[in-house]
């Protein structure tokens, strides 16, 4: 079975590669996520766009509208990536960046950062991204739930503030990064009831393959989002995606495996990302 991970990284991000070094223990490079996707069956990996600047780290209101993957010089092509947005750069400079940005062949989505900027996904700031995303018929994808950061900011990442956004962009396809965990009843009461709103599984637990095995097998840890699986039983606008380098993806990938019933599997690693970003369909075929 062929896979797309639609949630992964590649920038210099420094507490990137502290996870990397100290805790999954993957050579977070482009040549290392290379040779996991071609271990595993990965066929194509989406970048979400992120830079840094600031000493403290990201998030970082100095970022240029649009961020990109700046360990890549070229993309190849088993990698597309999400643009990320800076909404403090989201002046009508940022916007015609943004606009060139999208109209790449490997540009497939948008990426905002809720939690990490103190922006609702409502709020106006955003409004004229979501207009080019309707334009260009591309996915806005969200960050929501916890923060891999301290200066996040909870509040601006709950689920719930994404279905006044689906409600009035109904021509918009929205991806809920994380499923909003640890609220990820409350994602999936967004996914159930906005036909435009689809979720990731990426980024649920952090560590090497002996971390990942530990956390799955916990019959504890992942009680609320089988929960919230089950309660959302639509299995088939559920998306893969590791948040690589968190996670090592082969181990990341039998985890989700084991979350998902079979009969979806072709659907969850494959299929509904083609659905949530058309313009990968021509890169895999």
């Amino acid at each position: 079975m062929k896979i797309i991970d639609a949630h992964m990284h590649l920038s210099h991000i420094d507490s990137f590669k502290s996870t990397a070094m100290e805790r999954s223990f993957v050579d977070y490079s482009v040549q290392g996520l290379l040779q996991e996707y071609e271990h595993a069956g990965v066929v194509l990996g989406i970048g979400m766009g992120l830079t840094e600047t600031d000493k403290e780290g990201f998030p970082d209101r100095e970022a240029s509208t649009p961020m990109g993957l700046d360990m890549l010089e070229e993309y190849p092509r088993q990698i597309v990536y999400c643009p990320g947005i800076n909404p403090y750069k989201l002046n009508k400079a940022g916007l015609d960046a943004l606009e060139l940005a999208i109209q790449r062949p490997e540009a497939v989505g948008i990426k905002i950062y809720l939690g990490y900027y103190p922006f609702y996904a409502y709020d106006d700031v955003y409004q004229p991204v979501y207009e080019l995303a309707k334009a260009y018929r591309v996915p806005v994808v969200y960050h929501t739930g916890d923060t891999y950061s301290e200066r996040g900011l909870l509040k601006y990442a709950h689920p719930l503030t994404i279905d006044e956004v689906a409600v009035q962009h109904r021509d918009v396809n929205f991806m809920m990064a994380h499923f909003g965990d640890p609220w990820v009843l409350d994602g999936a009461e967004v996914v159930y009831k906005n036909r435009n709103v689809f979720a990731d599984l990426s980024g649920l637990m952090v560590g090497d393959a002996a971390e990942c095995e530990r956390l799955g097998q916990s019959p504890l840890f992942f009680t609320h989002l089988r929960h919230a699986l089950t309660y959302c039983d639509h299995y088939e606008k559920l998306l893969f995606g590791t948040d690589w380098p968190l996670a090592p993806i082969e181990p990341y990938l039998q985890f989700v495996r084991e979350l998902i019933p079979a009969a979806y599997h072709e659907d969850v690693f494959y299929k509904t990302a083609q659905r949530v970003f058309p313009k990968i369909v021509p890169l895999i075929e």
